[in-house]
C-alpha cells in the first residue's frame, strides 16, 4: 500500500471497495450511453445501489431487478388508463405493497413503489410503456455490470 494511504488512515479494504465502485459506476455509465438510453444516469445509480449494499449483491440485485420490473409495468398500466394524480398515485403505492407482499419479495417492495413513482409522477415526453422499458433497461444494465465485477472481484473481508 503506498506510503500516503497509511498517513491519511486509509485501509486496503477502503481503496478496494473505492476502486470496485468507481468501476461499476464509469463501466455501467458508459456503456448506458453507448446504447443511447434516455436516462442513462439510472445505470450508474443502479450499479452502486447493489455494489455498495450490506446485503449480499446477490439477493439486492434480485430485488432491484424484479422490483423495478414490476413497478415499470404497474406504472405503464396505470398511465395509460388514468391521468396520474394524488389519489392515482396513492392506489398505485398501495398495490405495489399489496403485489410485493403476493409475489413475496419483501424488502423489494422499496423498488417497485420507487420505480412506479418514477414511471407515473416525471414528466415524460414519451408514451408510458416506452419510459417504462427504458427505465427497466437502464437499471438492469446497472445491475449486470455490478453482479459481474462482484463475482470477478470480490469485496475484501471486513
Amino acid at each position: 500500500m503506498p506510503h500516503w494511504t497509511g498517513q491519511l488512515g486509509i485501509s486496503r479494504a477502503a481503496l478496494i471497495i473505492s476502486a470496485r465502485a468507481t468501476l461499476v459506476a464509469v463501466a455501467s455509465l458508459l456503456l448506458a450511453r453507448s446504447l443511447k438510453l434516455p436516462e442513462f444516469y439510472w445505470a450508474p445509480i443502479s450499479a452502486i445501489v447493489v455494489l455498495l449494499s450490506n446485503v449480499n449483491p446477490r439477493t439486492v440485485a434480485w430485488q432491484r431487478f424484479v422490483g423495478t420490473a414490476l413497478g415499470a409495468a404497474l406504472g405503464a398500466l396505470i398511465a395509460t388508463f388514468f391521468q396520474p394524480n394524488w389519489i392515482v398515485y396513492g392506489a398505485g403505492i398501495f398495490i405495489c405493497g399489496i403485489l410485493s407482499a403476493v409475489l413475496r419479495i419483501g424488502s423489494g417492495y422499496r423498488f417497485v413503489a420507487i420505480t412506479l413513482s418514477i414511471v407515473l409522477l416525471l414528466a415524460h415526453t414519451r408514451p408510458p410503456w416506452i419510459v417504462a422499458t427504458h427505465r427497466f433497461v437502464e437499471v438492469s444494465l446497472g445491475i449486470a455490470v455490478a453482479l459481474v465485477v462482484a463475482v470477478v472481484w470480490p469485496a475484501p473481508a471486513s
